[in-house]
């Protein structure tokens, strides 16, 4: 899994940060997705809207309010590119430990 951090705050107004995943398939994006959501819920936290269950659009989106998780299929990653969009954004760099973990 690929993952992105970029840091929107002087440069976008209606979010702080975006998170951008790519994922091998659509069945691990949609995983990664009711994960997140299940993992913040436990803390208190929850996404403006639910994903859809079974999406294959191959771009799921949870809005946090001041972070914005994306969820990319490869493929679809690729097509729209977010980071070339926004890439005035400073890159947050993921510590080393939890990189791996991403793997």
């Amino acid at each position: 899994m690929q993952v992105t951090i970029l840091d929107l705050q002087k440069i976008g107004g209606f979010c702080s940060y975006f998170v951008i995943a790519s994922v091998n398939s659509l069945r691990q994006g949609n995983a990664l997705c009711d994960s997140i959501q299940d993992d913040l819920a436990k803390d208190g936290i929850k996404s403006l809207f639910q994903c859809p269950a079974n999406d294959e659009s191959g771009w799921l989106v949870l809005d946090f309010v001041s972070v914005i998780v994306h969820i990319f299929y490869k493929p679809v990653r690729e097509f729209y590119s977010l980071e070339k969009l926004w890439a005035d954004a400073k890159k947050i760099r993921i510590p080393a430990k939890l990189s791996k973990s991403l793997k």
